[in-house]
């Protein structure tokens, strides 16, 4: 699976505002990715992470083996980037 798709795939099921997905292993099947959504607000990191497991559908348990999430509200993440 190409990062591109599982871009695709977390965008058009959530309101995001930045996101990025990168194959870390070069094989399609292992990524990490930083999702900023304002769906994210006031939810739990488990439940942030389950609202982009979502997204996924079977392609979670079945092409993509490794994914490595970073969640963010808008806030958080401006708030995020300004300490850097």
């Amino acid at each position: 699976m190409e990062a591109s798709k599982v871009k695709g795939l977390i965008t058009a099921g959530l309101a995001v505002s930045h996101v990025e997905v990168v194959d870390t292993t070069g094989t399609g099947d292992h990524f990490n990715a930083v999702v900023v959504s304002d769906d994210f607000k006031e939810l739990s990191l488990v439940d942030q992470h389950q609202l982009v497991y979502r997204t996924l559908g079977n392609y979670l348990t079945n092409e993509i083996h490794a994914l490595q999430l970073k969640t963010y509200s808008k806030s958080a993440w401006e708030k995020t980037n300004l300490e850097v």
